[in-house]
């Protein structure tokens, strides 16, 4: 007994996103893995939380949270927390920097059972590389999920989980799958005609607000009706027939616009005559909120010598950029003697030393090793997967063997169990998809494992990452591996988040300085800034 009481408490977290459990599995083969894993390693497992069918990029996660607020109290019952993959944790890696800060202050360590980040320097570095390609691979993920939905879209399937005041999804059949179109719903479509006739007749939102609640007819939700659930009625394209997707794309893509593809309410001419009416009676605009920098260095670069954080400003009406220390943009020249940065060369300069000092020979292979044992990981839980499938094949062939040797003996009528075939048909089916689906991605798989050229094609896209990434990835991989940037004169200290590894030019230290040419340190001449 006193053995067990000694033994670490441990906490096993397991997640899926997907909310197909009997196809998608995982669930299962993490919490076996984990318990398994606690059993051979001397944890006693006190606690166990599951969330299904939920993202790793959202923090909000019911049994998540519950974890968390279980490691903050006084006495928490668990001192680690055992993950399949960190991936299974979080998949943003300021998620990950936050909530494992909380963990560690409390005693708490998050560790995962599959790719090994012990407490040393190096491990805690290997750590956050692992979560930086996790978050990348999310991204890259996301993308390929957009695209999906971009390509339904433009043929004319709705894609919002919830369909607009006066119309209903209904699933078609299309190429082995269901995909949601939207049909009139009576008697809401009239309802819908009805708003659009009486804004064209020149009633003002609140009027309509108030006709429709004196009426007591309920929005889609059941709800009262408000001015912006008008307003969104009436600014709707889907009432005019034309199926739009995407306004709030956050990649820069245009949104697509489908004519013709949903029932209309109204003609194009009476939704543009009630469009132009909400324009005019609209306030003016606000000026938008002021872009994010830029710069791939703002908010990390700081003055050694008076503590002002450096901003980038524009000389010769924009054609040069500097990062400037704050104290010489308020208080004009001889108020600091830190110099002015060309804004490209300093940056180029962090970026090759942040390539020098983390992409090391050790982690590169650490790398490989990782890539090799996702890769083989990745084919286990499709293997799983497909048995899953598989065993579920065979139970529901049994079903329709059963049902058809009844028919067979006794007066059951084909008609009275035609219900029940069809749903098991259909569930056949699909299941068949899948499996076939699992067989090829595990073909490939085998194809990625014996390609060594694949694993070095990966090393050098890493190698190469920073320099390839578009802004907002390479802020995001600095900000996992650079604390702040002093600059003096003729001098930066790269101040890193973790010691580096023992391969490192700078030895396993958690700072470097480097020496600032003067390429790098430029003055502006003829104007000065604008």
């Amino acid at each position: 007994m006193q053995a067990s009481l000694s033994r670490t408490h441990a906490a096993l977290y397991a997640r899926v996103s997907s909310d197909r459990q009997d196809i998608d599995l995982s669930v299962a083969a993490q919490l076996r893995a984990l318990r398994d894993y606690a059993e051979r390693n001397g944890y006693r497992v006190v606690r166990e939380y599951i969330d299904e069918a939920e993202s790793g990029r959202v923090a909000n996660r019911p049994q998540f949270r519950k974890m968390l607020d279980e490691a903050s109290l006084p006495e928490s019952p668990f001192q680690e927390i055992l993950v399949w993959k960190f991936s299974r944790f979080t998949r943003k890696r300021e998620h990950a920097v936050a909530f494992k800060s909380m963990l560690r202050r409390r005693g708490i360590r998050v560790t995962s059972i599959t790719e090994h980040a012990d407490d040393t320097p190096t491990g805690k570095l290997m750590e956050a590389i692992i979560e930086s390609v996790d978050e990348f691979y999310s991204e890259n993920l996301a993308q390929e999920v957009r695209r999906g939905m971009r390509e339904s879209a433009q043929r004319g399937f709705y894609l919002a989980s919830h369909a607009p005041f006066g119309y209903r999804k209904v699933y078609v059949a299309d190429g082995g799958k269901q995909r949601p179109r939207l049909e009139l719903d009576p008697p809401k479509d009239a309802v819908a005609r009805r708003v659009f006739d009486m804004a064209i007749r020149g009633m003002s939102i609140l009027d309509i607000v108030k006709t429709l609640n004196s009426e007591g007819i309920p929005t889609a939700k059941g709800a009262r009706w408000l001015k912006t659930s008008v307003h969104k009625l009436l600014s709707n394209e889907v009432y005019m027939g034309t199926l739009v997707w995407g306004l709030k794309a956050t990649d820069g893509s245009e949104p697509v616009r489908v004519e013709n593809a949903v029932p209309a309410v109204v003609t194009m001419e009476e939704f543009e005559q009630v469009r132009s009416m909400l324009e005019a009676r609209a306030p003016a605009k606000s000026n938008p909120r002021r872009a994010a920098s830029p710069y791939l260095l703002s908010g990390l670069a700081a003055c050694a010598l008076c503590g002002r954080q450096l901003t980038a400003a524009e000389a010769k009406g924009g054609r040069y950029t500097y990062y400037v220390c704050g104290s010489l943009l308020k208080r004009g020249s001889g108020s600091c003697e830190t110099p002015r940065l060309n804004a490209k060369r300093f940056e180029a300069l962090i970026l090759d030393q942040l390539r020098d000092h983390v992409l090391t020979e050790s982690n590169i292979r650490e790398l490989v090793k990782m890539l090799d044992e996702e890769m083989d990981g990745a084919a286990y839980d499709e293997r799983q997967r497909l048995k899953t499938i598989e065993a579920e094949l065979r139970e529901i062939r049994q079903m329709l063997d059963r049902i058809w040797r009844v028919i067979e003996k006794t007066d059951l009528e084909v008609d009275d169990a035609a219900p029940r075939i069809r749903e098991h048909m259909a569930r056949k089916e699909q299941l068949e998809t899948a499996a076939e689906q699992a067989k090829n991605t595990l073909a490939e798989r085998r194809v990625l494992l014996d390609n060594a050229e694949v694993v070095a094609e990966f090393v050098a896209d890493m190698a190469e990452f920073l320099r390839t990434s578009d802004i907002t990835e390479s802020k995001a991989f600095l900000r996992t591996f650079i604390k702040r940037i002093d600059v003096k004169p003729g001098r930066a200290v790269i101040r890193y988040t973790i010691p580096m590894p023992e391969d490192s030019p700078i030895g396993r230290m958690d700072a470097a300085e480097v020496a600032l040419a003067e390429g790098v340190r430029s003055s502006v001449r003829d104007g000065g800034l604008d």
